[in-house]
């Protein structure tokens, strides 16, 4: 919810679009909290590591660049509608994974 209240936010710094090593550091950690989470998924699934890290790696990857080169085109013009939709579909994916586990949804 934080994302779609933080983008309504007239008064919110302009970014300078770098990255520090401190944010750097901290968004390695938190990809690497859920990498971790998936890898003792899949050894409990027994899965082939290698096949599956490899398609992860690259669709991943794919991803990324994709996300990078849409922000470049569209950049700050769109920056608010950006964050809102961001945060509303934060909350439909988990309102859908909370009423799957709830058992209100079919998985």
């Amino acid at each position: 919810m934080d994302i779609f209240w933080e983008s309504r936010e007239e008064d919110c710094p302009a970014s300078s679009g770098s990255l520090n090593v401190k944010n750097m550091f901290m968004l390695s950690v938190a990809t690497s909290i859920d990498a971790l989470a998936v890898g003792i998924t899949f050894a409990f699934l027994r899965v082939d590591i290698l096949p599956a890290a490899s398609f992860i790696g690259i669709i991943t990857f794919l991803f990324s660049v994709a996300g990078v080169k849409m922000g470049n085109i569209f950049g700050m013009k769109y920056k608010s509608g950006a964050e809102k939709a961001g945060g509303v579909i934060l909350l439909l994916i988990g309102t859908k994974i909370l009423l799957e586990h709830l058992g209100v949804l079919a998985v």
